[in-house]
């Protein structure tokens, strides 16, 4: 039931950018948020990353920024913006037959948009500020999700005291006064909403699998993941490479890849296959530095010291990469599960916080056109008919969305890879943007434009770009047969006068 009020009482299990996005949402619609995150305050420097990573650079495009302008938070997205850096294209490296070095510039869009690269720490920073000035939002970091009952609606949490040695609030760091040491204080949470926003291994959805019939799918890829970092340049501080570009370094199977900072260093990621990186630890330095050497030019010693190289390889982990599909999305008016907690996806499109971003935006869309906010609604109905009304549409809309961009990042693994190298590609790329610029009235746009600088329906942007597939291929078709017909009938001309003067000589 609402407050005293009438407000909702909206609990969000989670509060990574996705998680404080939709508490933003919720509170500036009136609602009572409470947000409770496992961790420990993500502001804190100290607390461990979800990846065990030190720090994480990730793609800003136009989804996740148009979710950002619809929470209405003055400022919000200009702070972020500002502490951005923008991307133009691929700057492609490797090394020609002759042994020379090249970078060759792929833009990423005709029109000159671009992405956004942003420090997710960052990012997450500005959001919990933000929640934490208004007063109808509370923050509970430590706080475990152990169970819950959505048809009662209610959740109980594990409250974890830990020393907070670097926090004003518990100088001393003083240990647990819990009367019984063993196990964790256990809360009780009572909720009209809860939205579960807590990550790819979420306890919100594992929950909400014991009263939905939920449908899932889980895959985990043949490649692993191991984070690198490059420096400023030593002599004056500046970018080692372009920071105009995200920067690849393809090999195939396997590919290098680095994405600017701020502090004007890298956020490198190799992607390879788990044989790859068994291959490599074995080897001893030379042979190690000679491999690295040879699949990604430039990169060592020219940008990471070889010293520097294989301790970042030994120390830094090397983590799977998670592909999950499910659905519904929600229980009854109870419960809705959002981000990585509903579809993660490999991060080879560079949409998982984007499409996480997004589904904040299109839930509180649905929201509010079921006039759960609406104090004069359409229908005689309770709200919590109206919010599950909202909630069913959303599902039936969001799946095939979600489902579309989770096969798109898988498949464009083989375009970072291979493909950028590939001269088809470059082809195809060409001729759709020409079309794109040259003839706008037929709305032809490439799939990466239409996903990275448009709002329209993931699933949409897959049945647009398969059309405009099957309408190339039918037109190069065409021009064969074309230019085909035009040989023969050449050839028979040909042959056609020198049968005649043949027989003028006669």
């Amino acid at each position: 039931m609402p407050d005293a009020n009438g407000k909702q009482r909206i609990l969000v299990v989670g509060a990574g950018p996705v998680g404080a996005l939709a508490a933003l949402y919720a509170a500036r619609r009136g609602d009572n948020v409470a947000v409770y995150e496992l961790r420990d305050d993500l502001r804190n420097p100290s607390t461990t990353p979800l990846n065990f990573t030190k720090s994480i650079n990730l793609a800003l495009s136009e989804r996740g920024i148009n979710s950002m302008r619809h929470a209405k938070c003055e400022g919000l997205l200009e702070a972020v913006l500002e502490k951005s850096i923008p991307m133009h294209g691929r700057m492609i490296h490797g090394r020609s037959k002759d042994g020379e070095l090249y970078e060759e510039p792929q833009l990423y869009d005709a029109r000159g948009r671009y992405i956004q690269a942003v420090d997710r720490a960052m990012l997450n920073k500005l959001l919990l500020d933000y929640l934490e000035q208004m007063r109808n939002v509370t923050l509970h970091f430590n706080h475990k999700l152990t169970g819950a009952d959505f048809n009662k609606n209610a959740a109980w949490f594990e409250q974890r005291v830990v020393p907070r040695k670097d926090h004003a609030q518990n100088p001393t760091g003083n240990a647990s006064t819990q009367p019984n040491k063993d196990r964790p204080e256990e809360i009780t949470v009572d909720f009209d909403f809860m939205i579960g926003a807590d990550g790819a291994h979420s306890a919100a959805r594992f929950h909400m699998m014991k009263f939905a019939r939920l449908a899932y799918q889980q895959e985990y890829i043949d490649t692993l993941w191991c984070e690198f970092h490059i420096n400023p340049r030593s002599s004056d501080s500046s970018f080692a490479i372009s920071p105009d570009h995200l920067h690849i370094w393809p090999g195939g199977s396997f590919m290098f890849i680095a994405i600017p900072s701020v502090d004007k260093s890298f956020t490198c990621t190799l992607f390879a296959p788990e044989s790859y990186f068994a291959a490599l630890a074995p080897l001893s330095p030379e042979k190690f530095v000679s491999s690295f050497s040879e699949n990604f030019p430039g990169v060592c010693p020219e940008l990471i010291s070889p010293q520097d190289l294989r301790q970042q390889f030994t120390e830094n982990p090397h983590l799977p990469l998670l592909s999950i599909k499910c659905t519904p999305y929600h229980y009854r008016s109870s419960v809705v599960i959002i981000g990585d907690a509903a579809h993660a996806m490999v991060p080879f499109y560079g949409q998982g916080m984007n499409a996480g971003l997004e589904d904040v935006r299109v839930l509180f869309d649905f929201l509010d056109s079921h006039d759960v906010y609406s104090d004069y609604p359409k229908l005689a109905t309770s709200p919590s008919e109206r919010r599950e009304g909202a909630l069913n549409a959303y599902t039936i809309q969001r799946t095939p969305d979600a489902a579309a961009i989770n096969d798109l990042a898988l498949r464009n693994y083989q375009e970072m890879s291979a493909g950028v190298k590939s001269p088809l590609y470059r082809m195809r790329k060409w001729l759709e943007e020409s079309v794109s610029l040259y003839l706008p009235s037929l709305g032809w746009s490439t799939q990466y434009s239409r996903v990275s600088f448009e709002n329209q329906r993931y699933s949409e942007v897959e049945k647009a770009v398969a059309r405009q597939g099957k309408m190339i291929v039918t037109a190069i078709s065409l021009a064969s047969v074309g230019l085909a017909g035009l040989t023969a009938f050449g050839l028979l001309r040909r042959s056609g006068l020198s049968r005649l003067r043949k027989l003028l000589e006669i």
